[in-house]
């Protein structure tokens, strides 16, 4: 992990951005700790790091507070990062067939989620390696929000990760169920309601499917962007239950 800027934000936070090889990312610290503070990996949708800063920056402050760093990287194919012919494709069909009013097939899902799953999630865990071996930084480790169907293969391949927080607002692969059921930790999922852009009843049987003993469905309602203010608090408190 290379430090390639560090700037302290306005509210005693520290925002350091970082290169993990070809990946870029930031890290979002206290200003003042006296401990080792936990970790909350900061997922996001795959539209780029310079388009999502605002949301990303707004999260990590309010963690910040709670007394937790943050930290997030590029996603494969987005960004700053080599396009991904494939991934592409599979988003040009997924726009043709929303725009045309046409059922999204699963063929389209599995070629547009599959393949970023399985290289996305190999990158957060070596990012996960190097945030662990930096100072200040103690765990545990939660994950927040970002592409679903990451949060879902995390939680089960990531030992170090003890709660997440899944946003139910991307298209989730009829595979990425049988996953769902061997997810044990505690699970804080959002929706909502009237997401243009989600499969209701598809997000509602994956929160059935989670194997978690503990699992709270926030749904809410209003469209993909209408997640209300109070949400991120209540997110924030189930983080605190578990991490600290």
């Amino acid at each position: 992990m290379q430090f390639t800027s560090e700037q302290r934000l306005d509210d005693d936070v520290i925002e350091r951005e970082f290169t993990l090889g070809e990946i870029p990312g930031i890290l979002w610290m206290p200003a003042s700790v006296s401990a080792p503070v936990p970790l909350i990996l900061l997922g996001h949708p795959p539209l780029g790091l310079r388009r999502m800063y605002p949301r990303l920056v707004a999260r990590a402050r309010a963690s910040a507070a709670a007394g937790f760093a943050t930290a997030t990287i590029e996603l494969p194919g987005s960004g700053d990062r080599p396009r991904w012919d494939a991934v592409e494709r599979a988003r040009a069909d997924l726009r043709r067939a929303m725009e045309a009013g046409e059922p999204v097939s699963d063929e389209i899902v599995d070629a547009l989620i599959l393949p970023l799953v399985d290289k996305a999630v190999p990158e957060w865990q070596t990012a996960l390696d190097a945030l662990l071996s930096l100072p200040g930084i103690g765990g545990p480790v939660g994950y927040s929000g970002g592409v679903i169907s990451i949060g879902v293969r995390l939680a089960v391949v990531e030992p170090r990760i003890k709660a997440a927080g899944l946003f139910a607002g991307s298209f989730v692969p009829r595979a990425m169920f049988e996953e769902a059921r061997r997810v044990t930790i505690p699970l804080h999922v959002l929706l909502q309601w009237d997401d243009e852009g989600n499969d209701r009843q598809a997000a509602l049987e994956l929160f059935d499917a989670f194997g978690s003993e503990e699992k709270t469905l926030h749904a809410n309602m209003g469209g993909h962007t209408g997640v209300p203010p109070y949400a991120g608090d209540a997110a924030d408190q189930f983080f605190t239950r578990h991490l600290k």
